[in-house]
Order: C-alpha cells, then sequence, then structure tokens
C-alpha cells in the first residue's frame, strides 16, 4: 500500500502548476488513511509511520480553504510550498514500519484520538502559517501576514483544545492531568510561544517583520516538539 504514498508525494509536487493535481494527492493520502484505519479498526494515529502520514494529510487539508483566498487564489509558490511539506512528510514515513498492534488499554478512548488528531491539525495550521511568512518577507504583503495570524490563530484554537483533552486522557490513563513529561514541557513551550506570537501582532505594523519570523521560527519549534522529543528525548508520549 505505500506506493500510494509515493503516488501522493509526486500528485503534491506536480500539484503546483495544476491545484486539481494537489487535490489528487490529499485525495490518495485520505485513502491510505481509510485503508490503514480499517486495518487497524481505529485511526492510525500510532507510531512515526502512521502519524507523519497523518501530518502530511494534515497539511494538505489545512491549505485547502487558504486556495480560495484572493491573496492566494493564484499563487504558485504557496502551491509549490505546502505541496512540497507534505510531500516531504509523506516520504519520511516510508522507512518506517507500519505497526499493526492493538492499541493498549490507556489509549482506548476517544479522548486520546481528540488528543492527537487536534495536535496535528494546529502543527499543520502552524506549517501553513510559516510558508505564509516566508511568502511576506519575500514580498511584504499585507494581506498575506493578515492570513497567516489567521492559520496562527486557529492552529492555537485547535491545540489548546488538544492540550485539555490530552489532560482528560491523562487523567483516565495514569490518574494525573500532568507528568512532567519532556513531551508536555515542551507542549507548553510551544503553546506560550503562540500566545506570544499572538500578542506581538496586536502591537501594530513596525513588527511585522518580527511576526513574519516568529511564524516561521514557531514551525521549527512545532518540529521539534514532534519529532525532536520523540526520537531525542525517552517520554511517555513518543509517538
Amino acid at each position: 500500500m505505500k506506493w500510494i504514498l509515493v503516488a501522493a508525494a509526486a500528485l503534491y509536487l506536480f500539484g503546483s502548476f495544476k491545484r486539481p493535481v494537489f487535490f489528487a494527492g490529499l485525495l490518495a493520502e485520505l485513502v491510505y488513511l481509510a485503508l490503514r484505519g480499517v486495518e487497524l479498526g481505529r485511526l492510525p494515529l500510532i507510531g512515526p509511520h502512521d502519524t507523519l502520514v497523518f501530518f502530511s494529510t494534515s497539511i494538505a487539508l489545512m491549505a485547502v480553504p487558504f486556495f480560495y483566498t484572493p491573496p492566494l487564489r493564484d499563487s504558485d509558490g504557496f502551491s509549490w510550498s505546502v505541496g512540497f511539506l507534505a510531500a516531504l512528510f509523506a516520504l519520511l514515513a516510508l522507512p518506517f514500519p507500519s505497526f499493526n498492534m492493538p492499541l493498549p488499554p490507556i489509549l482506548r478512548t476517544l479522548w486520546f484520538e481528540f488528543h492527537v488528531a487536534l495536535a496535528f491539525f494546529a502543527y499543520a495550521l502552524f506549517g501553513v502559517g510559516a510558508v505564509l511568512g516566508g511568502m511576506f518577507l519575500k514580498d511584504r504583503a499585507r494581506a498575506v501576514l493578515d492570513l497567516q495570524y489567521k492559520a496562527a490563530l486557529v492552529g492555537y484554537a485547535f491545540f489548546s483544545a488538544s492540550m485539555v483533552s490530552g489532560g482528560i486522557w491523562g487523567y483516565y490513563a495514569w490518574g494525573t492531568y500532568w507528568l512532567w513529561t519532556p513531551k508536555e514541557l515542551w507542549t507548553s513551550i510551544l503553546w506560550l510561544f503562540y500566545t506570544l506570537y499572538l500578542h506581538i501582532r496586536l502591537k501594530g505594523a513596525q513588527w511585522e517583520r518580527m511576526v513574519a519570523w516568529a511564524g516561521i521560527i514557531g514551525f521549527a519549534v512545532t518540529l521539534f516538539t514532534y519529532l525532536g522529543v520523540s526520537m531525542l528525548m525517552k517520554s511517555s508520549h513518543s509517538f
């Protein structure tokens, strides 16, 4: 089935020239996730393979509404950038094995699925925001920076909801809302970073370059929170 991911990655990249091709890539990944879900009997949200595919799909899915906004409607640069990100994470998933084991009891709850899915939707919007930040630094289009702010704001709402659902899941799983694991600490750092970003955005036009850079740096913090912590630190949240 992994050939579907290769096809999706190729479609994302070629979709920078024809957006229907990009949508075909998104459809291919959604089909792959659906097949994995049927195979597993649950949402595929465990292990590096499935989470990377879910992340890739989320980036493409969250980018779709931005295709229809006036500043980006005819922007090949935006299509190529989000297509590249979606393709990159789809291809990164290929070397990892796809685990088919049943869920451990502590993960058999909708709170876990809400927690992870909302977190990846937020990560994807932070990635879209980073692309928009780079576009603003290149062209200085104020409307693009406004879209970056909207992407970050919606992503922040998703991430806040993910933290709440994660706390509820943690209470049912371990009897506490907070465990002080590296993942939880970096999740808090990421939430505080975007809290600061949203406040800086309100300080006026003289802060616009800093806001654009903050959106790019925020995505780097996002990637470390997701991949860096899981690969470099021992945590109950590793993948």
